[in-house]
């Protein structure tokens, strides 16, 4: 994970755990207290969802730009084995 990522993990972790202690030790009602922890909660579901898709779709990027340099690489390798096969043949 990159700092960036790291920074954004760290930022979501300490929102979340300042929204519980929040809700905590608010004057509502035990009932109105857990439906905010779990509104809280979800949200910070939907965040590491999207920010999980969006790693993975860095991910997915990078495995393309990968595997285009390697068929690349094997091309390139290929027409110099043939080249050489054909000069000493």
């Amino acid at each position: 994970m990159n700092e960036n990522g790291k920074i954004v993990t760290a930022l979501l972790a300490g929102l979340a755990a300042g929204a519980v202690l929040g809700l905590l030790f608010a004057p509502d009602k035990g009932s109105e207290t857990r439906d905010k922890i779990q509104d809280s909660l979800a949200d910070l579901g939907d965040a590491i969802k999207e920010r999980a898709e969006e790693q993975l779709d860095q991910l997915q990027d990078l495995k393309e730009k990968l595997v285009a340099v390697v068929k690349s690489k094997v091309a390139k390798t290929e027409s110099i084995i043939d080249d050489e096969i054909e000069e000493h043949a």
